[in-house]
């Protein structure tokens, strides 16, 4: 799937994949799923002072930057 999105399968998997593709619906969806949660990866690496594509659902946009936080707090020692 890495191969297929960065066009680097040759040509005739590639041929073979999207047939595939073509004619399973489920491995379509999970394949737009893994392009969803690659751009999301990428926006949560971003500049966090960038605004957020208006694709991406707000309450997500909200776990992130507190998960952000979380991850930024020094621990706590008993």
């Amino acid at each position: 799937m890495v191969d297929y999105l960065g066009g680097q399968l040759p040509d005739g998997q590639r041929d073979v994949f999207e047939r595939h593709l073509n004619a399973c619906p489920p491995c379509l969806t999970f394949l737009e799923s893994y392009k969803h949660t690659i751009a999301l990866g990428r926006f949560a690496c971003c500049d966090p002072e960038s605004p957020a594509p208006d694709e991406v659902p707000n309450r997500l946009v909200e776990a992130i930057l507190a998960a952000r936080r979380s991850a930024c707090r020094p621990s706590e020692k008993p």
